[in-house]
């Protein structure tokens, strides 16, 4: 059996050993180690990465107690210098002592339970069995938590057997046959678990909360801890101070700066809207002093939006069906007079099938989009004649 290191010894990040057995997998190749610092997945934490005698692995999976290592090809030798990625280890670790923590501390301010966790790529997350976390829950846990962080306090590991378990405090009783492997945060957390962890809370460096979500009618609480949390301060901080220049000001004042702005725009977007459709008006009467019943015209300025709100205008204040295109988006609007009878949407529809565009739409509105400007213009000469034959047989 593979002596896992990363128990013993789980300060070891290269070594040399022995390869014990060795198979093929496919394209692959499975080996066992007699001693292996690479942990597999499991508990809710990612597998290591690294090389075995300068080879990427693969994977790292356990099974039956027994830790395999996929490889590319086999080791020319069965002596092999092996080496796992440190930083991503230790990445892995303060997370998920992190979580134990954070666990601990939810249960004690607010008796919200853990029954599910994920560590991501970049974020962590737990679910709590509660409906929601004010903001002063969630100041109130991350101050307890980085306390004990700060606190420094000693986290042990060992192992117990099934009867022996019941006498444990355990956070949550583990259903594990055989020995249980435990994690104690000394007068904080006990807890069964397979991951690696640090040996005193300082090493977690800090524990920040990032946001909080409704899951299945729990909690979802997402947090980062340690370097993970000095990455997230660095992107935060680079962001604020980028955003505050921007503004002129510091960041301090910077909501405010933002609220106003904000406000500013709004009244902006106001009096833009007012100003279109002072626009809208004049060009709906400039299109509707033509003289047929139907109005077909061809905007380069204008936004498929623009040409709805005229076209509209054009059929309810003068009676006549308005057909507008727009060159800067290759699409088409048609709103029918009130007094036409036609279901412009289904009438459309069937047009369209003789050129490549696609649309629809409702009796008395409808629009469609081409993947061409000439295939724009062809449809536009066409509407020319079949919409004209239609209006005169109305």
């Amino acid at each position: 059996m593979t002596v896992k290191l990363y128990y013993t010894s789980p300060a070891t990040s290269e070594w040399t050993t022995t390869i014990t057995s060795a198979r093929e997998d496919g394209d692959t190749y499975i080996v066992t180690l007699a001693e292996t610092a690479f942990y597999p997945e499991g508990g809710g934490q990612p597998s290591d990465c690294g090389t075995i005698e300068g080879m990427r692995v693969l994977e790292v999976f356990e099974e039956n107690e027994e830790v395999y290592h996929r490889l590319p090809s086999l080791p020319k030798t069965s002596t092999v210098h092996c080496q796992i990625d440190a930083a991503r280890r230790l990445d892995h670790t303060q997370q998920h002592s992190g979580q134990h923590l954070l666990s601990a501390v939810c249960i004690e301010l607010f008796d919200a339970h853990t029954v599910g966790f994920h560590m991501g790529t970049d974020v962590v997350t737990i679910d709590l069995n509660i409906p929601s976390l004010s903001e002063q829950a969630l100041t109130a846990i991350e101050n307890r938590a980085n306390e004990l962080i700060y606190a420094n306090i000693p986290v042990e590991t060992y192992y117990v057997t099934k009867e022996e378990a019941h006498t444990i405090p355990f956070r949550k009783f583990p259903d594990i046959e055989g020995n249980i492997r435990v994690v104690e945060i000394k007068g904080v957390d006990v807890s069964a678990c397979c991951g690696t962890h640090v040996s005193r809370t300082g090493e977690i460096g800090i524990i920040k909360l990032l946001k909080t979500e409704r899951h299945r009618g729990m909690t979802r609480l997402s947090f980062v801890c340690g370097k993970r949390a000095l990455g997230d301060y660095r992107i935060s901080h680079r962001i604020l101070t980028t955003v505050s220049q921007q503004f002129g000001t510091n960041r301090d004042m910077l909501l405010d700066v933002l609220a106003k702005w904000e406000a500013e725009k709004k009244e902006l977007q106001k009096q833009l809207q007012q100003c279109k459709e002072v626009m809208y008006d004049i060009e709906a009467e400039k299109a509707a002093q033509q003289a047929e019943k139907v109005i077909i015209r061809i905007y380069e300025q204008y936004t498929l939006k623009d040409l709805q709100a005229i076209a509209n205008k054009i059929a309810n204040r003068y009676h006549k069906t308005a057909v507008l295109a727009t060159l800067l988006e290759h699409r088409i609007v048609i709103v029918k007079a009130p007094s036409l009878s036609l279901h412009v949407g289904q009438w459309l529809k069937q047009k369209l099938e003789a050129v490549n565009g696609k649309g629809g739409g409702s009796d008395r509105q409808a629009q469609a989009t081409f993947s061409s400007l000439h295939d724009m213009h062809t449809f536009i000469r066409l509407l020319e004649t079949e919409i004209t034959k239609v209006i005169a047989s109305d």
